[in-house]
């Protein structure tokens, strides 16, 4: 039995993609397990996430060579050791109450004679794919966020790339922060959840960390950071996730607009800090943004093995026939869960468990 898959890339960019896709086919096309099943596999790539099964026009051969790359293990032979996602991504949401586009995505879904759809995305792209699995596909999800916001699954692709990249970069500014005794305020990524900021306050040993899950007062951080001057350190970090907020004030963003998915751009939180520390002290103050440096890079070794172990569920999980779930990592041992139960959620900080809000940064930084 022939059976038709189509992979693809939704939402942010992440390292760990591009492994996931090359064993994935690896496994498809592994012949000492298929036969036995039955079941011969054909992959096809879609290119550009959503927009690519929104505007292939399956009965043209052109449209079908712009949005389709075939894949097999001789094309995706190198892909495990990039960063980024070799088939392209974009933030479209199809099901956009201005532009619904879902039918369009099941007809073409049918047209291209899909037998499964793999869906290697966040919380916003998950939904889409539950949506369409809901008018009738047969979808797989694969968790990929660097926020780690997903629930229902203790891991998901990009984020330890991504953490990885916080403290490299955190590291060389110690450097210069310490030779002029500044102060580094750092912002990072994470949107709603404080998981980088957190974790990467840990492995940098950030003299202050400020998330999402609790408001923080920008006084309580220039006294921390007065007491520590007065304690003689030289100089201190500042890491503040994006979604982060002063308290009584709304959320800082971008003044550009929302996605497709009605977010607003987060981002200038860690700006707004750094003036205020500027204002009210006398401390030297220097502002980072890391922004996109945390998608890119190559693949920690831990994202290339997360990226096999959910590239090898996904086709495990066709040949089950375990559709309209999303591969799962739990307590060590790859599972699978219904799509619906990982979006009921997002998987946030546990504030009470977790973080310090008088010292502003992990319970595991405090001595």
């Amino acid at each position: 039995m022939k059976v038709k898959v189509g992979v693809l890339s939704a939402g942010g960019d992440c390292a760990g993609i591009n492994s996931t896709i090359h064993w994935l086919v690896y496994s498809a096309f592994d012949r000492d397990l298929i036969p036995r099943r039955g079941m011969m596999f054909e992959i096809l790539g879609i290119q550009d996430g959503w927009r690519g099964l929104m505007e292939i026009k399956p009965e043209k051969k052109e449209s079908r060579n712009k949005w389709i790359m075939p894949l097999k293990p001789e094309i995706v032979r190198t892909w495990d050791r990039y960063g980024g996602t070799r088939l392209g991504t974009t933030r479209i949401n199809p099901f956009d109450p201005k532009k619904d586009k879902g039918q369009v995505i099941v007809d073409n879904y049918k047209k291209l004679g899909l037998d499964a759809l793999v869906v290697i995305g966040g919380f916003d792209s998950l939904g889409v794919a539950y949506k369409l699995y809901q008018k009738g596909l047969k979808v797989v999800g694969i968790p990929k966020t660097i926020d780690r916001d997903l629930s229902e699954t203790d891991y998901t692709l990009g984020f330890d790339s991504a953490l990885n990249v916080i403290t490299s970069d955190i590291d060389r500014l110690r450097t210069t922060a310490g030779s002029h005794r500044r102060v580094f305020v750092v912002e990072c990524m994470g949107r709603r959840a404080g998981w980088l900021a957190l974790e990467g306050g840990e492995a940098s040993g950030a003299a202050v960390v400020l998330i999402p899950e609790h408001d923080f007062v920008i006084e309580r951080v220039i006294e921390l950071l007065k007491k520590r001057k007065k304690e003689g350190e030289r100089y201190c970090i500042v890491l503040v996730s994006e979604g982060a907020k002063p308290k009584g004030m709304p959320s800082i963003y971008e003044r550009r607009g929302r996605d497709g998915f009605g977010h607003y751009y987060l981002g200038g939180v860690g700006g707004f800090i750094a003036e205020e520390i500027q204002k009210q002290t006398t401390l030297e103050v220097r502002y980072v943004a890391l922004r996109h440096l945390q998608r890119g890079g190559t693949p920690t070794a831990h994202d290339r093995r997360m990226g096999r172990k959910f590239g090898i569920a996904a086709i495990d999980m066709i040949v089950s026939e375990d559709f309209g779930r999303m591969v799962s990592l739990r307590h060590g041992e790859i599972t699978s869960v219904p799509l619906k139960k990982a979006l009921e959620r997002l998987n946030l900080v546990d504030v009470e468990k977790l973080y310090n809000t008088m010292a502003y940064k992990s319970l595991d930084q405090i001595l």
